[in-house]
């Protein structure tokens, strides 16, 4: 059949029925069952706890989770904890505005020694709760004791050189690059005290405050012990040297001992640097000396406190010459 034939040479296929569901869609439509009860969904218990964290902001009892915790502004107070903390910082002057007692409190002798400091002082007592305790402190251990203090007043950076002039002795500051951890300023705190410095300079942006636990390392060093806050360190820095302060930075890249120094009799700031970076490339341009304190190869590098104690004695030996 050479015209009489299909065009493809094979018959149409014909299409077939479409292949059924097997029943999902009708099993879809059918009911789930009861709800189950509000304790049983696994959602739950982070709504519980959301709608109980809600309640403390609006005054209920609890400390606040890490997550919901806002940072304070720079004019709220802070709080000190622990019971030789406290103590310390009462006996030696700290301003204070209330000491927080806690309700039903074993009395030991600082217990009762920081009561009637505190009373001498005219400082209000008031009884709370433990949980309020927790609170105030963000969780860290207060035995029972805790001292509100009112938001730091920083100081000029000029003003750390008038101390000095008023003292007729060269100026001795710390300043402080890149230290952003509160005990660190409280230990630096406290060797600078004891070694004769007229004062702390830190930078108003990524460094440790005057904060409630840079009281407590100070042991209440900070009540006698001024501190300044500049915009710009390295602003400050240049303005210390147009005055007529050296700069010695301290880096443990330095090459130059702390102790081979020739400046250290004369009007000084000594600049930390952070522990992880050191000092920072616009701060260490601004140095007139970047010293190093020598130490045995396999030891580690000293925290800025050390560091500081270390070069603030070296200082003071050179000055009693």
């Amino acid at each position: 059949m050479a015209a009489g034939g299909r065009a493809s040479g094979r018959p149409a296929k014909k299409k077939g029925p479409t292949k059924g569901t097997g029943g999902q869609v009708r099993r879809g439509l059918e009911g789930r069952g009861a709800t189950p009860p509000a304790e049983m969904r696994h959602w739950y218990k982070d709504k519980a706890r959301a709608e109980r964290v809600a309640r403390e902001e609006r005054g209920g009892g609890g400390r606040r989770p890490a997550a919901t915790r806002q940072r304070r502004s720079e004019d709220a107070p802070e709080y000190i904890g622990g019971r030789n903390p406290v103590l310390e910082a009462l006996l030696a002057g700290v301003p204070a505005s209330a000491l927080y007692v806690a309700q039903r409190i074993d009395n030991d002798d600082r217990v009762r020694d920081a009561i009637k400091t505190a009373t001498e002082r005219g400082i209000a007592l008031l009884e709370s709760s433990r949980d309020k305790l927790d609170r105030l402190t963000d969780g860290a251990v207060h035995q029972g004791l805790v001292l509100q203090i009112p938001a730091y007043d920083y100081a000029h950076p000029s003003e750390l050189v008038e101390l000095a002039q008023d003292a007729a002795e060269p100026p001795l500051i710390v300043a402080l690059d890149g230290v952003t951890d509160p005990r660190n300023l409280g230990a630096i705190a406290r060797s600078a005290t004891a070694f004769g410095a007229h004062g702390l300079l830190i930078p108003s942006r990524r460094s440790a405050g005057v904060t409630g636990g840079a009281w407590k390392t100070s042991a209440g060093t900070l009540a006698n012990l001024r501190v300044a806050r500049a915009a710009n360190l390295t602003a400050a820095l240049r303005e210390y040297r147009d005055a007529g302060l050296f700069v010695i930075g301290l880096d443990g890249e330095g090459r130059t001992d702390i102790g081979d120094v020739d400046l250290l009799t004369e009007p000084l700031v000594i600049v930390v640097g952070s522990e992880g970076k050191g000092l920072s490339r616009l701060v260490r341009e601004h140095c007139d000396v970047v010293a190093r304190i020598p130490m045995r190869a396999a030891a580690e590098s000293l925290n800025a406190g050390v560091a500081a104690g270390v070069t603030l004695y070296e200082v003071a030996r050179h000055r009693r010459r």
